[in-house]
């Protein structure tokens, strides 16, 4: 449950925003919530999951056979910062079993339209964020390896990647630059796009300013669930991208369940 504490956010609307302060316990809640969201609509959740992996599959498809395999890893740290679009159709789940409605998928999928126009704001921002760490992994490439690619075979980017000491560089300046990157874009969008679902009339300003001030008001309780989201997500992403149709559910429902513990209205 939401702690003692709540900071009250005016944004200009008809209504403060409360802001709840929570415990460290809350985001292994969240999680625990989001898998029984995912038990009670388990052939739409996993349904849903599946057209993402499918996607995924195919991205990754075209990327091999043109022959583009190093933008792989790039791309894998690119769908945890895009995470919070994709599963805008598992926030309405659990939006429709919170208020008694049996979810399907053809309206998951849809849901986005309730808020489009701010939604598709909310998007282009974090793809400007995967642009840029796109961008970073590019120079970083150049900056290690010069015109020298890692190849596309697996076996070739393990050698060249974790057995050299220039790949294990390249490794660690990276992960210190995505850190960055990736932390600015959870602080920006944790709550954002749940709340822009739940509230039409919100703006993307408002709900990044929203966003924002969840993670100063929690911010040891929001670094423990930007890992716990990695960490499934990675897992997800390791088996092949099949336990990303596992993975996705459970983190989007789950997702839901720490905004509406997080954010209220009145």
């Amino acid at each position: 449950m939401a702690g003692t504490a709540t900071a009250r956010l005016d944004l200009g609307g008809d209504q403060p925003v409360n802001i709840h302060q929570v415990g460290m316990d809350r985001p292994w809640a969240w999680l625990r919530a989001g898998w029984r969201d995912l038990a009670r609509t388990p052939a739409t959740s996993l349904g849903y999951g599946g057209i993402w992996v499918i996607i995924s599959l195919a991205i990754i498809g075209g990327l091999w056979a043109a022959d583009q395999g190093s933008w792989l890893l790039p791309l894998v740290a690119g769908f945890m910062l895009m995470g919070p679009v994709v599963a805008v159709g598992l926030y309405a789940m659990s939006q429709d079993l919170e208020q008694g409605r049996q979810p399907g998928l053809v309206p998951a999928l849809l849901a986005w339209r309730r808020n489009a126009t701010q939604i598709a704001l909310m998007g282009v921002l974090l793809m400007v964020f995967l642009l840029a760490w796109i961008r970073f992994a590019t120079l970083l490439f150049a900056l290690f390896f010069g015109t020298s690619i890692p190849t596309v075979e697996a076996t070739m980017v393990y050698t060249d990647l974790m057995l050299s000491g220039t790949g294990v560089a390249l490794i660690i300046v990276g992960t210190a630059i995505g850190a960055v990157l990736a932390f600015t874009a959870f602080a920006l969008s944790v709550v954002s796009i749940p709340r822009l679902l739940d509230q039409p009339r919100a703006s993307v300003l408002e709900a990044v300013i929203t966003s924002l001030a969840v993670v100063k008001q929690n911010l040891r309780p929001m670094l423990l669930w930007g890992a716990i989201l990695t960490g499934v997500t990675v897992l997800g992403l390791a088996a092949g991208l099949i336990g990303l149709a596992l993975a996705l559910p459970v983190l989007g429902h789950a997702s839901w369940h720490a905004y509406k513990e997080l954010v209220s209205e009145g």
